[in-house]
């Protein structure tokens, strides 16, 4: 029996990679009055709804994804979260 699964994905550059990105947000925030803000670095962030046997093949599934597709493994990090999906809904009025 499948389980399904909710991924969150979290990819963002390696310390080492410069950000031009993320620098020009700083220096529009320090434009701002915002000087306080040391450093900013841009990511991305991705949902994944997918069913599997269980927590490691889901596990395994998204590691492959996300070096073959979602991270650029040579300058980019990334992370997971993945959490089971209840089977029962609940609604709210």
């Amino acid at each position: 029996m499948t389980q399904k699964y909710q991924a969150q994905i979290y990819v963002t550059l390696r310390p080492s990679v410069l950000d031009p990105a993320g620098t020009a947000v700083q220096s529009g925030l320090r434009h701002m009055g915002h000087n306080n803000v040391e450093e900013v670095r841009i990511g991305k962030y991705i949902q994944v709804s997918l069913t599997a046997e269980n927590k490691t093949a889901a596990m395994d599934q998204l590691d492959c994804i996300c070096d073959q597709l979602l991270a650029n493994p040579v300058i980019e990090n990334y992370r997971i979260e993945l959490a089971e999906v209840s089977s029962s809904v609940n609604i709210h009025s």
